[in-house]
């Protein structure tokens, strides 16, 4: 069984915010399939799942720990469900990327990103899957956590759509094939500049 999780913040300020659109993404593939969050198991830190059964099978999750301890969650599920690590793919916003462009990639370093950084710590290895989503980096001379934290602009609003669901449609063929296949399907041409691992 495949584990998707969308990165984010619990809690009704964070909703709309760039640093939430892997929770964005995730709900997207429940809403697809018509499924429902539920509480995770005790032996889980503070997480909402849903199981997708049926040809692909998969989960869905969504660490409710705040981003910077996304790996307390991510780890615990991995173990309680028996999930190896190439069958995990974690969801999350990216600012070295344009708004509205998707990244793949089977291993790599945190990149600066709290989320993800947590979840290399607990499970010890870099060599996850992951799906970056382009957030960009809005004016250089605001805070960066002011960037993140802040809700889409106006025409990032209008794309937005079309945006999370081509996030969902890479995640729902990790589901179903590997990262390779999404990598080669959904990632930029590789003479376009991505300084970031």
């Amino acid at each position: 069984m495949k584990l998707i999780v969308g990165l984010g913040n619990p809690g009704r300020e964070y909703r709309d915010t760039r640093h939430n659109v892997g929770f964005l993404v995730v709900d997207e593939i429940l809403r697809r399939h018509q499924l429902t969050w539920s509480t995770a198991p005790s032996q889980v830190p503070d997480a909402f799942i849903a199981k997708k059964h049926g040809a692909p099978t998969f989960m869905l999750a969504k660490p409710l720990t705040y981003m910077n301890r996304s790996g307390d969650a991510v780890a615990a599920l991995s173990r309680y469900y028996d999930v190896p690590v190439e069958g995990l793919l974690i969801v999350y916003d990216e600012v070295a990327l344009p708004f509205g462009r998707l990244r793949a990639r089977a291993r790599g370093s945190s990149a600066g990103h709290n989320g993800i950084k947590s979840v290399i710590e607990r499970l010890g290895t870099s060599d996850i899957p992951r799906l970056r989503l382009g957030v960009g980096r809005g004016d250089s001379r605001r805070d960066l956590a002011d960037h993140v934290l802040a809700t889409f602009e106006r025409d990032e609003r209008d794309a937005l759509d079309s945006f999370i669901t081509r996030a969902a449609d890479a995640a729902e063929m990790f589901a179903a094939e590997d990262i390779e296949t999404v990598m080669r399907t959904y990632n930029p041409d590789p003479a376009e500049p991505d300084n970031r691992d």
